[in-house]
């Protein structure tokens, strides 16, 4: 691997870093007025305003997550329309977002419900984009709900810029030239959660995976086996979950007969709450196998699954893209403008969904344009700062960023409600970084797509 590749760097981020000036053929096309021809879909020259799709899980078992989306998304809105203190708009660089909207335009936007389902997302986005008339579309807390609207993305000629989702596949085998994610994935999980697993547990474990049967829940349950095993524990067994079951005594208590000492919680939202709930109930944190402590692991954390699990989630780790008790500038920024708004503090969720939306809106600035394909240039190889977890590139070559991924463990004595994990370690870029060009992550991103 060249030491560009190690680093994440694209040539388009490298040219980008260099000198600015010289000849007007090194420019890069979005520094170029007018580069982009105007004919793409939705096109508001016409129009007063720039309307985004705000696509979250209304109902489902994803709900809480998608109502922390909603807050965040319409928290952005008033910030690029200049309104309350600007948030993140005051910490992020380089940015070119003004607070007078976008391009002259105010920015409203239409929503729609995903259910934590497919076709319902599929069916919303179509809608967003085909009678709202919408720019982009944002939103979600599936993973195969980010793969099935980002695809119809595509083929609309509209901007996808993913919410929460944690499959290696949204930006690997089922990535898109028209997609972007803001969020680590289940790859970068595995990568920093194993070093923190085995100082803790040892290498010497025996691991039962408990996982949503979904392209999600396939992907960490592959992402931590591969980096468990590679440090020396064995998987006993892994079984696959309904998505939704809410009753899972079934699939509990054959793990106490398995040999297994630890079990892996691949589960999420609501699901998550309960499985570790119900662990926890079956006394599995109180036995002793092999000799060892019984551990549960919860791979993919948020604070609001903290929250619903309450008791059970003391001393148990994970990973998390981003947590509101950072220090940095950005996220004191953000947490200040959300809670002063809503009364409590934001979720990774909230805080993904409020940075992709400035993210659009300032790449829409520097190239210029609305067209989608100026959008895409702008944000390929975009490096940045003032967000949260440090500085942050979104890689060209499949449009995954990249920044410093957080292990947390549940809080043995919380302050409060929501001090319910603690940071543990800031995993650096380094270590979560991969090349784009193999194994699951092969594949290309197709063409621009004006629609």
């Amino acid at each position: 691997m060249s030491d560009i590749k190690k680093s994440g760097l694209s040539r388009r981020g490298l040219l980008k870093a260099g000198a600015v000036g010289g000849l007007v053929a090194a420019t890069p096309s979005f520094f170029i007025k007018n580069a982009w021809a105007e004919e793409f879909r939705n096109n508001p020259e016409n129009s007063g305003e720039l309307k985004l799709g705000f696509n979250v899980p209304q109902s489902g078992p994803y709900a809480d997550e998608g109502a922390d989306e909603l807050r965040a998304y319409m928290l952005a809105v008033k910030h690029l329309n200049g309104e309350g203190d600007g948030g993140m708009l005051n910490t992020f660089k380089p940015s070119m977002l003004t607070g007078k909207g976008v391009l002259g335009k105010k920015v409203t936007y239409s929503t729609g419900d995903t259910q934590t389902k497919s076709d319902a997302a599929r069916a919303s986005a179509k809608r967003m984009i085909e009678k709202d008339g919408v720019l982009m579309v944002t939103g979600g807390s599936s993973s195969g709900v980010a793969v099935a609207v980002q695809s119809l993305c595509q083929e609309q000629g509209i901007i996808f810029m993913a919410g929460l989702t944690h499959s290696n596949d949204t930006t690997g085998k089922d990535k898109r030239r028209y997609g972007f994610r803001h969020f680590f994935n289940a790859y970068m999980s595995g990568a920093a959660l194993a070093p923190v697993l085995n100082k803790e547990y040892g290498g010497d474990r025996r691991a039962y995976h408990l996982t949503a049967d979904y392209t999600w829940g396939w992907s960490q349950e592959g992402s931590i086996k591969k980096y468990t095993e590679a440090m020396g524990w064995e998987t006993v067994n892994a079984v696959r979950t309904p998505l939704g079951a809410g009753d899972f005594s079934q699939y509990i208590t054959p793990v106490l007969n398995s040999g297994a000492d630890v079990l892996v919680l691949n589960h999420y939202g609501k699901d998550m709450v309960n499985s570790l709930t119900q662990a926890v109930q079956f006394g599995l944190r109180d036995k002793m196998v092999n000799g060892k402590q019984f551990e549960v692991i919860v791979p993919l954390y948020s604070r609001l699954m903290a929250q619903g699990a309450g008791e059970a989630v003391k001393g148990i780790f994970g990973s998390t893209n981003w947590h509101w008790s950072l220090q940095d500038e950005g996220s004191k920024a953000f947490v200040k403008s959300f809670g002063a708004k809503y009364g409590f503090p934001p979720s990774q969720a909230a805080h993904t969904c409020y940075v992709q939306a400035l993210l659009y809106a300032d790449a829409a600035e520097r190239a210029g344009t609305f067209n989608p394909c100026g959008i895409v240039d702008a944000l390929e190889g975009f490096e940045f700062d003032g967000m949260g977890n440090g500085p942050t590139l979104y890689r060209a070559e499949d449009h995954q960023c990249f920044k410093k991924v957080l292990v947390v463990k549940g809080k043995e004595n919380p302050s409060s409600q929501f001090d319910l994990l603690e940071v543990v370690q800031e995993v650096p870029t380094e270590q979560v970084t991969y090349d784009s060009s193999e194994g699951e992550f092969a594949g290309d991103l197709g063409a621009c797509n004006a629609g």
